[in-house]
C-alpha cells in the first residue's frame, strides 16, 4: 500500500518545527524500507509539547494484503520495559520497596545465587540492577556463554512463556550468573524478573497491575498482554528475517501466538499496543508523570528514570558485556528502565520487532516508529528517525 498522512503544516510551524524536512523524513522511510519491502510496513508519530506534528503509515498490515490502519496493533516487545519500570517505580512512591533494597527481600530464591566461570559474588543483587541491567543475568540470544546457551535451552527468554511466575524465578535462581551485580552491563531478563516482584509487592498479576494503576488512568484502552477476541482484526502480521535475506511470516495476526492464555505475563517483552496508546504512555513520562489529570508518579522520579545510573557515571561502550540490545552504546547511559544519551538527554529504548520510541525532554519532542520486523538490529531507521526529527526542529528550546 502507497504512503498515508505527512506533517501537518500548521501544527508543526505552531510548535517550531519544519514541516518540509518532516515529509522528507517519511518519505525516506517508505521508499528506502517499506517499498522495496525491507520493512512490511511502517507507522510513525512525530509529536511537540504533546501535539502530534506527523502521523503517516505505508505498507500492508498482513500477508493477506489489509491496509495498515491507524489504530492498527503491534507487539511491542521490549517497549514493554519502561511500561514495567514506571509501574515498580510506583511501588518505591509509595514505600513498599527501595531502589537499595536486595531483590532476595520479595524474591527469596534469590537468596542464593553464584556466579559462573569462577567468578565470585561481590554484593547482592540490588532492586536497581534489575531495572538498570546490572544485575548478572542474561538472555539467551546474547550468544556468547555456556550460560547464555542454558537460557536458550530452558527457553527462559521466550515471548510466550511456559512457566509461571514461581517456576520462571526458580529456574532463573539455580542458574549462575553472568557476573557479580553491579559490576558490567548485560541486556537481559531483568526486567521480566521485576515484573513478578511488581506482582508479588501489588498483590495483582501484571494485566491486572498495569490495567489498574497506569492504562486506565492514562486512557490506554488498547493495550494488554493477550489478544482480545474483539480486537483480532486489528492485529498485525509480524515477520522475520532469514538468512537467505528474505522476509518470512513470524506470527500471523490473525492466529496470532498472543491470543494464547498466559501462565507468565513478561515485564521485559510482553505487551501488545496501538500508536495512539504508547503516545500516552510518552506524553505522561515528558509531562513528568502526568497526564490529562491523571499522576502516575511525581516529575523528580521521572527525572531519575532518565538520567544515567550506570555506576561511576559511565556509558554502555565501557561497561557493556551484550552482543546485542536495543540501543548504540557509546555515549549512552541507562536510567531506570531507559537508556538516556549523555549529550542530548533524549531518552528511549525500543523493542526486537523493531519498534521504537524517544522522548527530548529539551526540545519537548517524542518520536514513535512502529513495525513488525525481527529482529531489530537490522537496518540504522532508529539512528536516521532520531537525527532527522531533531533537525527539523527550527525553534530550539533548550542550549
Amino acid at each position: 500500500m502507497g504512503l498515508t498522512g505527512q506533517a501537518d503544516v500548521a501544527a508543526a510551524r505552531a510548535v517550531g518545527m519544519d514541516a518540509a524536512r518532516l515529509d522528507a523524513l517519511v518519505e525516506h522511510v517508505h521508499r528506502t524500507y517499506v517499498e522495496p519491502g525491507r520493512l512490511p510496513h511502517m507507522q510513525l508519530l512525530v509529536s511537540r509539547d504533546g501535539q502530534p506534528v506527523v502521523s503517516a503509515r505505508s505498507g500492508v498490515a498482513r500477508a493477506t494484503g489489509e491496509p495498515l490502519g491507524e489504530d492498527a496493533l503491534y507487539r511491542i516487545a521490549s517497549m514493554t520495559k519502561p511500561v514495567t519500570s514506571v509501574a515498580f517505580m510506583m511501588l518505591v512512591e509509595q514505600g513498599l520497596v527501595a531502589l537499595d533494597d536486595p531483590v532476595a527481600k520479595v524474591l527469596p530464591e534469590f537468596a542464593r545465587l553464584q556466579v559462573g566461570t569462577g567468578g565470585q559474588l561481590q554484593r547482592p543483587m540490588l532492586m536497581i540492577d534489575l531495572l538498570r541491567h546490572t544485575s548478572g543475568l542474561t538472555y539467551g540470544l546474547q550468544r556468547q556463554t555456556a550460560i547464555d546457551a542454558r537460557y536458550r535451552e530452558l527457553g527462559l527468554d521466550e515471548f510466550q512463556q511456559k512457566r509461571s511466575p514461581d517456576e520462571f524465578i526458580a529456574t532463573l535462581a539455580s542458574l549462575p550468573l553472568e557476573f557479580s551485580p553491579g559490576e558490567r552491563w548485560n541486556y537481559s531478563v531483568s526486567t521480566d524478573v521485576l515484573g513478578v516482584v511488581v506482582e508479588r509487592l501489588s498483590g495483582l498479576d501484571l494485566e491486572s497491575c498495569f490495567r489498574e494503576r497506569i492504562f486506565a488512568p492514562l486512557g490506554m484502552a488498547d493495550t494488554f498482554f493477550e489478544l482480545p477476541e474483539d480486537r483480532v482484526e486489528r492485529m498485525t502480521d509480524a515477520w522475520q528475517l532469514g538468512v537467505d535475506g528474505a522476509l518470512s511470516l513470524y506470527d500471523r495476526g490473525a492466529r496470532s501466538g498472543w491470543r494464547r492464555p498466559l501462565r507468565l505475563r513478561s515485564g521485559g517483552g510482553g505487551l501488545l499496543s496501538s500508536m495512539a496508546d504508547y503516545h500516552r504512555f510518552a506524553r505522561m513520562l515528558l509531562r513528568g508523570g502526568e497526564l490529562d489529570g491523571a499522576r502516575l508518579l511525581k516529575p523528580e522520579t521521572v527525572a531519575a528514570m532518565h538520567a544515567n545510573h550506570l555506576p561511576g557515571g559511565a556509558d554502555l561502550a565501557s561497561l557493556s558485556s551484550s552482543l546485542f540490545s536495543e540501543a548504540d552504546y557509546a555515549g549512552v547511559g541507562f536510567g531506570l528502565g531507559l537508556a538516556t544519551d549523555l549529550k542530548t538527554r533524549e531518552f528511549f529504548w525500543g523493542g526486537v520487532f523493531s519498534t521504537f520510541f524517544f522522548i527530548d525532554p529539551v526540545e519537548r519532542l517524542i518520536g514513535i516508529f512502529m513495525t513488525q520486523h525481527f529482529p531489530s538490529n537490522i537496518y540504522p531507521v532508529r539512528r536516521e528517525l532520531r537525527t532527522a526529527i531533531r533537525e527539523a526542529v527550527v525553534e530550539r528550546r533548550g542550549k
